[in-house]
């Protein structure tokens, strides 16, 4: 195995075993946290406590995705900024055209 097919292999490994699912997992958990909380705040309308928590739920819920978002833009930005959208695009899937010189450097 060359190189770069180790790098692609190694590539595709991080991301299916721990960037997307932990992407998904905390894009999921910061839903949840949202919905949580406008679920508390319509429930306990009653209660002024209650609704501050289900505020304070909905708070973190909202940050989070904005947390899980900026990440993905700056990981976009600096991925167009260095050029390497063909690897990133070869990492997802290395069967697709072109990726057979993606991750070659060049001489």
């Amino acid at each position: 195995m060359t190189p770069q097919e180790e790098a692609m292999a190694f590539v595709v490994k991080l991301n299916d075993a721990i960037l997307f699912p932990v992407i998904a997992l905390l894009s999921g958990i910061a839903l949840l946290f949202f919905v949580y909380g406008s679920a508390e705040y319509i429930i306990n309308a009653e209660s002024d406590q209650a609704r501050e928590q289900g505020k304070k739920h909905i708070t973190y819920g909202v940050i989070g995705l904005v947390v899980m978002l900026s990440a993905y833009a700056i990981l976009s930005i600096a991925t167009g900024t260095f050029g390497l959208t063909r690897q990133q695009e070869c990492a997802v899937d290395p069967t697709g055209p072109g990726c057979d010189q993606a991750f070659k450097i060049a001489p």
